[in-house]
């Protein structure tokens, strides 16, 4: 039976689908995406890629100026930042690789100036690791050691290493691995805490200095990062403890955080892997959902597994189910249980990891209803998700396409989940010859 039909409960109905999909599906035959595909990378090409190149470096210091809304416009930042610093490292990085630069833009020295940039001010020389922020001018402001942030960097360099051939960036990033495995890898009940300060001290609980998710616990959230890293870093450079983390972590993420029951995935655990009451950890992201759906299917590719396509498609389904706008199209933010979505918001990141989810799921196999979905999301997107001058997407819109939250560039959105994204499905449906 097909999947849908199977789940509990749940049949879409045949006339709305069928309206729904009929102007991509031509009579007789599957979806066709290839032309909004080489739209998209027209955008990355014309708009998107060079918005980033154009306005997010910074020329006299080095590093990522990132602080843009569409409707207040550009200002000065506070700080800078690792995670945004890294991904910015990382898209640049990616740009290069699938070919994007030009006489006039040239994606490697803009990857590779950020990276300098990261290796001189955030790069803690005394005890390793690298700091959460600095000033504009590279001073530390936060020098916590965090593995969200310290993933983020081996991700970037790794990418770099890839569109440079500077081995000098693999060997920083098993630097990194090998300090974050001494530090935060916890030997008694697996994982990696993730909290820590300058000297990889782990802070107490309710410390200030925490800057994502929730001190003494374990997360979904920097666990599948860490995974996503890990991935990448196995994969250029097929170390053998880089390999036995990746298995732990894919392990790990697929046991406590993401399962084959959605209704049961959770943001948060005890370091013991026991439930967490607190109510900050209740409820479930749907965007998190299908964004780890998509790298397991990454990560186990490069372990040489076969991919766990049932966990793949239990938490697609799900997010389909209950999280997505079939009306609209888009993806909802979060919801609890098998109920429909209590936060209808549409985040850019959101819909970012749901576009590189459906991109694999029909790589994978045709699906009329993830066809249908995918069209409605690329409508979506096009009509109020991005900004028509320069194609960059808004952080948040309503569940209608009404802008709340109208950044462009700020220390949380920069070069990574959309352009990733687009990249992913430009390769899938229209690649280059």
């Amino acid at each position: 039976m097909h999947r849908y039909l199977a789940a509990s409960g749940f049949v879409y109905p045949a006339f709305l689908l069928a309206a729904m999909v009929q102007a991509i599906v031509p009579c007789g035959g599957a979806a066709d995406f290839s032309g909004s595909a080489r739209e998209m990378r027209t955008q990355l090409a014309e708009k998107i890629l060079p918005y980033w190149f154009d306005t997010a470096q910074d020329t006299d210091q080095g590093g990522y100026l990132l602080a843009d809304d569409a409707v207040r416009g550009r200002r000065q930042p506070a700080e800078k930042q690792l995670v945004s610093q890294s991904r910015m490292v990382w898209g640049f990085s990616r740009a290069q690789l699938a070919g994007f630069s030009s006489t006039n833009r040239n994606y490697l020295q803009a990857a590779a100036q950020g990276y300098r940039f990261l290796q001189e001010h955030f790069l803690d020389r005394q005890n390793g690791g690298y700091f959460w922020s600095t000033t504009l001018d590279g001073k530390p402001v936060n020098d916590g050691k965090f593995l969200y942030g310290e993933s983020f960097v081996i991700y970037a360099f790794v990418e770099y290493y890839r569109a440079s051939g500077d081995p000098d960036a693999l060997r920083r990033a098993l630097e990194l691995y090998h300090a974050v495995q001494a530090h935060l890898h916890d030997t008694k009940n697996g994982g990696w805490f993730e909290h820590a300060d300058r000297n990889w001290k782990l802070l107490s609980p309710g410390d200030d200095r925490d800057p994502v998710e929730i001190v003494g616990y374990k997360s979904a959230n920097a666990h599948l990062h860490w995974m996503e890293a890990l991935t990448e870093l196995y994969g250029a450079s097929h170390d053998p403890t880089v390999k036995e983390s990746l298995i732990e972590a894919l392990r790990l993420n697929q046991t406590y955080f993401y399962t084959e029951n959605p209704a049961r995935c959770a943001f948060h655990r005890q370091f013991d892997w026991q439930p967490v009451t607190d109510p900050r950890s209740a409820g479930l992201s749907y965007g998190h959902n299908v964004e780890f759906a998509w790298l397991m299917v990454r990560a186990e590719t490069v372990l040489g597994r076969n991919p766990s396509w049932k966990l793949f498609y239990a938490l697609l389904d799900h997010a389909l189910k209950y999280g997505y706008d079939d009306e609209r199209g888009g993806l909802y933010n979060r919801g609890f249980d098998d109920q429909p979505a209590t936060d209808t918001d549409k985040i850019w990141w959101v819909q970012a990891e749901m576009l590189a989810a459906l991109t694999d799921a029909l790589k994978h196999q045709p699906d009329p209803r993830d066809e249908a979905a995918l069209a409605k999301l690329l409508h979506f997107i096009k009509t109020y998700q991005a900004d028509p001058k320069d194609g960059i997407w808004l952080s948040t819109v309503t569940a209608a396409g009404q802008p709340k939250d109208t950044a462009k560039a700020n220390s949380w959105k920069a070069n990574y989940h959309d352009v990733r994204a687009m990249m992913k499905y430009v390769e899938t449906f229209a690649p280059a010859k």
